[in-house]
């Protein structure tokens, strides 16, 4: 993998080889400006792109090209280019990863090695953990079907960055030129769109040759109730780990079966975290310096222009109160999601699996520093996805589980109110010990007080039920 992700950036030359006759070709190759890892060609070589590009075409490729770029220039939809999207991030996947490693349907052997491991796991977590499955299939999936199940999960998290972009676009000219630039702003959009469909594209096939699951980076990507693992990355990710792939299999089933119980019987949870991540979306300043460079020297015949300032980012955090309490939810809200999966999948799993620990301190490192695909996201959207404080929260969770046990742990999902704060991963045991409220019984009195006054029992009233014997002032011997 090269510095610049996903070979957006200055092709590479060929080796010399002598023949001074033989001119080098200007893409840098199959992998250069027009190569899969680039296939619109947009590059960086030459004063030209297109003419490099164009130049080493035969009829046919050329043909296409242009057709492409047509579909480009052409776009009137959202913000991004989805259907762009996948269609780069489905040929990303069939180059195969950096390693060799090519994209395969999966076999009936495999769906069962995935099947059986997925509802092993659901049987241990049912000891340490009093959420019940929340499985309601399991699939084992190649890297392109799990592009297609989680292409609505990335639409929902970059559209309100991407739309931030196309508005700016426009604002940043004075009203007096915004009328007269018109048509260049709308060409400029579409393109915006695209090439923001294209590198979206491009980081969901790579990230497609590194996930395990449908949960890895702390978001549900898949639908609900859908637990699902890729063969062949986690046969990749246990191949340099000197570890029994069924264990592997089975500590990744573990975790994947575990985040499927939070998001299935934590109701808000879902809507919670994209919510997170959609408010500190719509507080990112773009760069406005940045994007008027862009918009004054905007060439529709070089839109790698535009390329170019995607990739290298054209977001600020806003410094400001309200934006850093947002980013503060959000990460909390991932960390205490993959604190709590890691302190209940290695309960369930340190008595069973021989290299746990092992496994957990590996998972633990990989979603703290994250791959290449997620830098890529955090550029593209301006936001990190990774639990900053995953370590922390599963001490706390681990603290409260031998202090309330599992049902008081677990008993705190019931109610956004009532999780940890990130003042409570500072004093993990301040929280653990100081009284929670019962929101069950404060929901239960706010339903009671929602349907109004009740009518009082006959005895409130001073009046004896229907049925009472009337003794007329005798007592109970009938005097």
């Amino acid at each position: 993998m090269s510095d610049t992700p996903f070979g957006f950036g200055l092709p590479p030359e060929e080796p010399e080889d002598g023949d001074e006759g033989k001119k080098k070709d200007p893409t840098g190759g199959g992998q250069g400006a027009g190569g899969p890892a680039n296939p619109f060609g947009f590059g960086a070589g030459g004063d030209n792109p297109f003419a490099a590009m164009f130049g080493s075409m035969n009829p046919n490729d050329l043909g296409a090209a242009f057709q492409q770029l047509g579909q480009m220039l052409s776009y009137e939809g959202g913000p991004v280019n989805w259907d762009m999207a996948k269609q780069i991030a489905r040929q990303t996947v069939s180059q195969g990863t950096t390693d060799g490693s090519k994209d395969a349907s999966v076999g009936p052997a495999e769906r069962a090695s995935v099947d059986e491991a997925l509802r092993l796991a659901d049987l241990w977590l049912d000891g340490v953990t009093s959420l019940p499955s929340g499985s309601v299939s399991t699939v084992a999936w190649s890297r392109a079907e799990w592009v297609e199940a989680s292409l609505p999960a990335w639409q929902q998290l970059v559209d309100p960055v991407a739309e931030r972009v196309g508005l700016a676009m426009g604002d940043v000219l004075p009203e007096e030129m915004q009328a007269m630039a018109g048509p260049l702003i709308g060409m400029m959009r579409s393109m915006g769109g695209a090439m923001f469909g294209q590198q979206i594209g491009q980081a969901v096939g790579v990230l497609a040759g590194e996930v395990v699951g449908s949960t890895d980076i702390g978001l549900p990507l898949a639908p609900a109730g859908k637990a699902a693992l890729l063969p062949l990355n986690v046969e990749r990710f246990g191949k340099d780990l000197s570890v029994p792939q069924d264990e592997v299999r089975l500590y990744l089933a573990l975790r994947e079966a575990a985040h499927q119980r939070l998001f299935a019987h934590v109701p808000w949870l879902r809507s919670h975290l994209f919510g997170a991540v959609e408010a500190y979306a719509r507080g990112i300043k773009v760069d406005t310096s940045k994007l008027e460079d862009v918009v004054g020297q905007f060439d529709p015949s070089q839109p790698e222009q535009l390329q170019d300032a995607l990739q290298q980012g054209m977001f600020q955090p806003e410094d400001t109160p309200e934006q850093k309490a947002s980013l503060a939810r959000l990460e909390t809200a991932l960390a205490l999601v993959e604190g709590w999966v890691d302190a209940v999948v290695h309960e369930a799993a340190k008595s069973r699996l021989t290299s746990a620990d092992a496994l957990r301190e590996t998972m633990r490192r990989r979603r703290a520093s994250g791959g290449p695909a997620e830098q890529t996201f955090a550029t593209l959207i301006g936001l990190q996805l990774r639990p900053r404080r995953l370590r922390d929260a599963s001490r706390l969770w681990a603290s409260l589980t031998d202090a309330r046990g599992v049902d008081g742990r677990d008993g705190l999902w019931e109610h956004p109110d009532m999780l940890p704060t990130a003042q409570d991963l500072d004093d993990p045991d301040g929280f653990v010990h100081h009284e929670q409220l019962d929101f069950s019984e404060l929901d239960k009195m706010l339903g009671e007080a929602a349907k109004g006054p009740q009518k009082p029992a006959a005895e409130d009233r001073g009046e004896e039920e229907p049925g009472d014997d009337q003794n007329d002032g005798k007592d109970d011997t009938g005097r």
